[in-house]
């Protein structure tokens, strides 16, 4: 009973930690700015919404949610279209030199990015592409799709071969089989790679920050460009960095789940 109890409370203490600095960004998004730099105060003294009014109204702020959602978008569901039949020829064939490549992709994942920074921008600057979302979408592909192969491809090892061939019998075709039959039973896998790709794509900075200049800036970019003639303006600040978390949150509950069940099946 005492070992319990100890451990709810170290539990309770950890979570307490974790969620202090997100209590206080939301504390700061609800202040005026002569209150966050007047002392230490835990509730608003002034509640006010001027914060979120002032992220809702500018284009220069919403649209930069905008822009994240839409080259994040387009990461998630091309790492998923390339990463799929790539996973499946892994998990499925042999061929030569085939755990060489499969080491190598996942070695990509490991290089930072900002060691390609520099390629990217003068690839994407001669063909036209720096500065749009599709730019910023394939250079974090970069390091989601081997990731994505990776997760993949241990969940469809777990899917015995003899599915493949009953479809085959029955008449079905690869698209067909790999779509209505073998997808459903990878989606707990689908979902977990979803997530990851999300969530890299969603906080990543240096490249989203490089790439793009005006009309596609994500709201990190923006928000480390927020000094004006009056200083920092922190109550906006604090709100942007506040809406930054819900789309994270929105995607961790409805893959919960899946990313459960991934890290039950060893592979995450």
């Amino acid at each position: 009973m005492q070992q319990t109890r100890s451990k709810n409370l170290g539990i309770a203490a950890f979570i307490l930690l974790l969620l202090t600095p997100v209590y206080w960004l939301l504390n700061m998004s609800f202040k005026t700015n002569e209150e966050i730099l007047s002392g230490l105060t835990f509730f608003p003294q002034q509640f006010t919404l001027h914060n979120y009014a002032v992220i809702f109204t500018d284009p220069s702020w919403y649209n930069g949610y905008i822009n994240s959602m839409m080259y994040v978008s387009m990461n998630v569901i091309i790492t998923l279209l390339v990463a799929l039949p790539a996973a499946y020829a892994f998990s499925r064939y042999k061929f030569l030199g085939d755990k060489h490549l499969f080491f190598w992709l996942l070695s990509n994942r490991m290089a930072p990015p900002a060691v390609f920074l520099l390629p990217f921008f003068q690839l994407y600057s001669s063909v036209g592409l720096f500065d749009t979302h599709i730019a910023v979408a394939l250079a974090h592909c970069l390091f989601n799709v081997p990731l994505a192969v990776w997760i993949l491809e241990g969940f469809m090892s777990g899917v015995p071969r003899e599915y493949d061939e009953m479809a085959y019998i029955d008449g079905y075709s690869f698209p067909k089989f790999f779509v209505k039959i073998f997808i459903p039973m990878i989606r707990s896998g689908i979902g977990v790679t979803a997530f990851f790709a999300f969530m890299f794509s969603w906080v990543e900075l240096l490249l989203a920050r490089t790439l793009t200049s005006v009309d596609a800036q994500p709201i990190g970019a923006i928000m480390t460009r927020t000094v004006g003639a009056s200083g920092i303006d922190w109550g906006v600040l604090a709100a942007a960095g506040s809406l930054t978390i819900v789309p994270g949150i929105l995607v961790i509950w409805f893959v919960r789940h899946h990313v459960a069940t991934g890290f039950a099946l060893g592979r995450v």
